[in-house]
C-alpha cells in the first residue's frame, strides 16, 4: 500500500512538472518575433531600397506591363487623372502629392495600382507609402474609389509622361 501511494505520488509529480514548463510563453514568442523583425525604415530612401520587389497592399498581387503603350487606354487614364487627381498631383512638379512623371522607375506597376485602389491601408502598412505620407506633410492620398480598370488606365497614362 505504501509503495502504491509513493508510485501514485511520483506519477502525479511527474505529470505536474511536465505541464506548462519547458516551452516559451506566447508573450515570449511575440517578444522574440519583434526582436527578430527588421526595423521599420525611418527615411524614404531606406524604404525605397527594395522598391522593385514591393507590390504594395491591395487587390493587385503582381502586374506585368505589355511592351507597347495602349494609346486609347492612356487617353482614358489621362481623362481620369485630370478629373480626379490634379488637385494634389502635378506633372513635373511636387505639390500636395508626388509628381507621377517617371513613377515607373521608382515603383512597381502593382504598387502604383494598389496605391490608387487602396491608399488608406497602404499608408498604414506599406513602408514606402508611410514615408511618402511623412514627406508630404501627413497629407494622405484620397481614395477616389476607382475600379481596377480605371486604375489600370491611369497607370497606362503614367507610362506616357
Amino acid at each position: 500500500m505504501k509503495f502504491k501511494n509513493v508510485f501514485i505520488g511520483a506519477v502525479a509529480l511527474l505529470l505536474i512538472s511536465s505541464c506548462g514548463g519547458g516551452g516559451t510563453s506566447r508573450a515570449d514568442q511575440i517578444k522574440e518575433q519583434q526582436a527578430n523583425k527588421a526595423p521599420e525604415p525611418t527615411t524614404l530612401e531606406e524604404a525605397e531600397k527594395n522598391w522593385a520587389s514591393d507590390f504594395g497592399i491591395g487587390p493587385i498581387s503582381a502586374f506585368d506591363l505589355p511592351a507597347e503603350v495602349d494609346a486609347d487606354l492612356a487617353a482614358k487614364g489621362m481623362e481620369i487623372f485630370e478629373g480626379k487627381c490634379t488637385a494634389c498631383h502635378k506633372i513635373d512638379k511636387q505639390f500636395i502629392g508626388p509628381d507621377p512623371k517617371g513613377i515607373l522607375t521608382r515603383r512597381t506597376p502593382a504598387w502604383i495600382m494598389n496605391m490608387i485602389l487602396n491608399p488608406d491601408e497602404m499608408v498604414q502598412k506599406n513602408a514606402i507609402a508611410k514615408q511618402l505620407l511623412i514627406k508630404f506633410n501627413g497629407s494622405p492620398m484620397a481614395n477616389q474609389n476607382l475600379t481596377e480598370d480605371e486604375a489600370r488606365a491611369v497607370l497606362e497614362y503614367f507610362r506616357t509622361l
